[in-house]
């Protein structure tokens, strides 16, 4: 149900479509560290997860409010370790960063600035407010709008029509007009 590919994602067409700035450091594969803020239920995730199947790099999916700094230095040890042996680099989604103090953030920093890992960060929170201010300043900051109508319709047609969704077996038919109309 959730996009596979970068052309599957609805919203946030400011920077993730054909020609903006995400767009186009996904299509080169040439991923920095990010931080994705706004509310909930804009693509914060399912972003991210568009991006581990985009991404040449080995993604790691975590939460900040259920790790720790003793898991974040494991995470780190084998992103040095896969460089080193693979040439190979490690994407940290930490869903929630602004669940971390700032004392657990600065962990984080050396090596993302160093290129050990690249971080996406994802937040609720303004990250101007809630993230570590160096770990700011070496990432690019995504702010999420809430989904129009129009973008959510199209989040349904195509669950509908997702062969690997439970309802596309039905073979719904529904209009335009009445999942606008169920939404309002």
């Amino acid at each position: 149900m959730r996009p596979r590919r970068l052309e599957e994602f609805a919203g946030q067409e400011k920077f993730i479509a054909p020609g903006k700035l995400l767009w186009r450091m996904l299509k080169a594969d040439r991923l920095s560290s990010l931080i994705f803020f706004g509310p909930p239920g804009t693509g914060k995730t399912t972003l991210a997860h568009v991006i581990a199947r985009q991404t040449s790099a080995e993604f790691v999916v975590t939460s900040a409010a259920t790790i720790g700094v003793k898991e974040i230095r494991v995470v780190i040890q084998a992103a040095k370790d896969r460089l080193a042996a693979e040439a190979v680099k490690t994407v940290l989604f930490l869903d929630e960063i602004h669940r971390f103090s700032r004392n657990q953030q600065d962990v984080l920093l050396d090596d993302v600035e160093k290129g050990t890992i690249i971080l996406i960060g994802a937040t609720t929170e303004n990250p101007f407010f809630s993230v570590n201010s160096a770990l700011v300043s070496r990432s690019t900051i995504f702010e999420f709008e809430p989904l129009s109508k129009s973008e959510i319709v199209k989040i349904i047609q195509s669950s509908l029509l997702d062969s690997g969704f439970f309802f596309s077996s039905l073979f719904l038919t529904t209009h335009n007009s009445q999942l606008t109309t169920l939404l309002t």
